[in-house]
C-alpha cells in the first residue's frame, strides 16, 4: 500500500535533519506493507527566493493530495534582521496552517534517563517528566486583526475565539487524557481575559461529559512556573495559540536538549510533522544538528496517521538506546559527539536490527 508524503525540507538544518528521518522511514517500508512515496516541494525562505512566495501553489496542491506532511524547519536571519520585509518565511507556515486546516500542535514533552544532566534543571526535579500539550493553532491573537498606524506611533493585535474552536481542541485533548492518567489542565488567563474566561466555561461544560478526567486550571503566569518547578506533576496540557507557543518552548529546556522534541499538527484531513527547534541557520551545512526530534516526529506520523503504533514504538526505543550508547551530536554531548548523519545512520540500523528480534 502506497502513502504519500509531502516532503517540505524548509530551511537552514531542515533539509539535513529530514534526511535522516527519510533513511528510518525507509527501513520500515522495507519491514511492512507500507510503501512511502516522498515527494519534495518548498516551503519558507528556500520558496521565497525561487518562487516569490513561502507557501507557493504548488506546494499547496501537493499537501492537499498527500497523506501526511513531513516538515523540516523554517526561517531565515536576512528576513528576520530586516523589520521592513513585506514578506517572511514564517507568513507560509501561518498560511500553511489555515490552508490545511490544521488547527491543534501536540507536543510530547519527555525527559530521557540518560539525559537528565543535560537539562539545566535540576535532575530530582525533572525526573518523570511526561506530559503533552495541546495548542491551538489556528484562531487567538496570531490570526486576528492586526496592524500600525500611519504615523507608526501605535499598534494592535486582536485576539479572538469562538466556541466551536475551542470545542474541537478540547474533545481531542480530554480524549488523550483518558488514554494516559485521566488528568487535564486549562491553562488561561481567565482573570483578565475575555477569551481566556470563554475557553473556560466551555471546558467546564465540556467535563461534564468526560466524568472520569480531573480537570484542573491554572493561570498561564502560574502554569509557567509550575512547568520548571514540577513538570512531573502535568499530564495532557491545553491552551489557546499565544500560550501554547511560550509554554511548549519553554517546556523545552526540560528534556535538555531542543533537538529532542517532535511536534503533531493535526487537522480533520491531513496532519503535518515537525520537530520544534526551528532552522538554526548557524548549524546549516555543518553535518552537525541533532536529527533525534525529526526522527520521532516521523514516529508521531506513523502513530497518529497511519496507526503504526508497533513501528512509531520501535523508532521511539531506537532513539533510547542511541541515547543510552552515547550516539548523540553537540548539542548533547560537547566533547564526544557524532555527526548528524552518524547518528541518523545508527538509529536506522538499530530499527532494523529491531525487527528482527
Amino acid at each position: 500500500m502506497d502513502k504519500n508524503i509531502a516532503v517540505l525540507k524548509g530551511d537552514g538544518i531542515g533539509p539535513e535533519v529530514m534526511r535522516e528521518a527519510l533513511k528510518v522511514l525507509n527501513i520500515v517500508s522495507e519491514n511492512s506493507n507500507i510503501n512511502f512515496v516522498f515527494n519534495d516541494a518548498l516551503v519558507g525562505a528556500v520558496a521565497i527566493e525561487k518562487e516569490g512566495d513561502p507557501f507557493p501553489k504548488s506546494t499547496k496542491e501537493l499537501c492537499k493530495n498527500s497523506d501526511a506532511i513531513l516538515f523540516g524547519a523554517i526561517g531565515d536571519p536576512k528576513f528576520d534582521n530586516n523589520p521592513k520585509a513585506k514578506v517572511r518565511p514564517e507568513d507560509g507556515l501561518l498560511e500553511m496552517r489555515k490552508f490545511l486546516g490544521l488547527y491543534v500542535n501536540v507536543r510530547p514533552v519527555k525527559t530521557y534517563e540518560s539525559l537528565l544532566d543535560s537539562s539545566p534543571l535540576k535532575k530530582e526535579i525533572i525526573s518523570g517528566t511526561d506530559f503533552v500539550v495541546y495548542r491551538e493553532l489556528t484562531g487567538g491573537i496570531y490570526f486576528g486583526d492586526k496592524g500600525i498606524s500611519e504615523d507608526g506611533n501605535s499598534a494592535y493585535d486582536t485576539c479572538s475565539y469562538n466556541v466551536e474552536e475551542i470545542e474541537r481542541i478540547s474533545h481531542l485533548a480530554f480524549k488523550e487524557a483518558i488514554n494516559r492518567n485521566n488528568e487535564l489542565t486549562l491553562v488561561d488567563k481567565a482573570n483578565v481575559l475575555s477569551t481566556s474566561r470563554l475557553w473556560r466555561e466551555t471546558v467546564q461544560r465540556l467535563a461534564k461529559k468526560y466524568n472520569n478526567v480531573n480537570v484542573s486550571y491554572l493561570f498561564v503566569d502560574n502554569a509557567a512556573m509550575k512547568i520548571i518547578t514540577n513538570p512531573s506533576e502535568f499530564d495532557v496540557i491545553l491552551t489557546e495559540n499565544m500560550f501554547g507557543d511560550i509554554i511548549t518552548d519553554e517546556a523545552s529546556v526540560i528534556t535538555g536538549s531542543l533537538g529532542m522534541l517532535p511536534s503533531a499538527s493535526i487537522g480533520n484531513e491531513i496532519s503535518l510533522y515537525e520537530p520544534i527547534h526551528g532552522s538554526y541557520p548557524q548549524a546549516s551545512g555543518k553535518n552537525i544538528a541533532n536529527p533525534m526530534a525529526m526522527i520521532l516526529s516521523a514516529g508521531l506520523m506513523l502513530d497518529l496517521s497511519f496507526g503504526m503504533k508497533k513501528e512509531s514504538e520501535l523508532i521511539n526505543k531506537a532513539v533510547k538506546e542511541a541515547l543510552e550508547n552515547g550516539i548523540v551530536t553537540e548539542d548533547i554531548n560537547n566533547s564526544d559527539n557524532f555527526s548528524t548523519s552518524e547518528v541518523g545512520d545508527w538509529i536506522a540500523k538499530k530499527v532494523r536490527e529491531l525487527y528482527l528480534i
